[in-house]
């Protein structure tokens, strides 16, 4: 039998305080610290090390791809071979001829769509939040894809796979947006609808504005996503249109770089870095967008 005492304890039999709020102790709180780092360590810091040092090495010291540094670091002309021989500059502008309007279209429709379902309060309404957000959890299926592309006639052209982008996407967007704007207060709106505002306006001067943080979270994850993107690529526009990605599975497996680990490690550097940058510098931003949009 114990005794509950004030401040969250209890006293247990014998008059020894237990507490009841403390959470979980023991063993398990010390070594939690050193398995989180571990795990760190485990799953980016080692594969992050081996990427650099292997791009550093010559061909010879790259076949065996391990975690020891290069005899001797040659990372500047390996990425200067890969970025004049491996057509980089083409599948950069690719990548962003692809990304940049697939997130701006993803951003705008996905933004209007979630102040619509964040502000009707009825039974249709819940039914179609639960079915834009259901492409979460339910992947595309590709040959439906290029099957409708096809019969549309957008099959390997640029427009087509940006659609395909805003089709797979719009479901984070409202997720994340959704959440946010049933925090907004309706009298900011209907302060600005007494003033006369139409709801286009209302929405671009007093919702657009607080969605920045939850947005800016939205399009680093999205370009994330589609950077790096290269199964729906391949068979949308594969052949036609290279991205970043396309172009380094086309010229690996053509035998361009057949055994050359540390050009092909290189081109994972130059492809990767500026959303790396990116990302560490946002890294704030996205953890704030996420615990504001999707907890809320």
């Amino acid at each position: 039998m114990s005794i509950v005492a004030p401040h969250g304890t209890s006293t247990a039999r014998g008059g020894r305080p237990r507490s009841t709020l403390g959470g979980r102790s023991g063993p398990w709180r010390r070594i939690q610290p050193f398995v989180v780092v571990l795990s760190v360590v485990l799953l980016i810091a080692l594969p992050l090390w081996i990427i650099v040092v292997t791009a550093g090495k010559s061909q010879a010291e790259a076949l065996q791809p391990d975690l020891s540094l290069p005899s001797q670091w040659q990372l500047g002309a390996n990425l200067a071979e890969i970025w004049r021989d491996g057509d980089v500059p083409a599948a950069f502008g690719g990548s962003l001829l692809i990304m940049v309007p697939s997130v701006f279209v993803v951003l705008v429709l996905g933004s209007l769509a979630s102040w619509i379902l964040a502000r009707r309060r009825s039974r249709m309404s819940a039914a179609l939040y639960a079915l834009a957000i259901s492409g979460i959890v339910l992947p595309p299926a590709v040959v439906t894809i290029v099957l409708l592309l096809r019969q549309l006639g957008l099959a390997g052209t640029v427009v087509g796979m940006i659609g395909v982008y805003v089709g797979m996407y719009m479901s984070t967007v409202i997720f994340f947006v959704t959440g946010f704007i049933r925090t907004i207060p309706h009298e900011l709106e209907e302060a600005a609808r007494v003033d006369g505002a139409t709801p286009m306006r209302v929405f671009r001067t007093v919702i657009l504005p607080l969605l920045v943080p939850v947005l800016s979270t939205a399009t680093i994850l999205i370009c994330l996503y589609i950077w790096n993107d290269v199964f729906y690529a391949f068979f949308v526009i594969g052949g036609r249109v290279d991205t970043l990605p396309l172009n380094l599975y086309n010229v690996a497996s053509a035998g361009l770089y057949l055994n050359n680990w540390h050009l092909i490690f290189a081109y994972v550097v130059v492809m990767s870095l500026p959303l790396l940058v990116t990302f560490i510098v946002a890294q704030r931003k996205i953890i704030s967008g996420i615990t504001s949009g999707a907890v809320k």
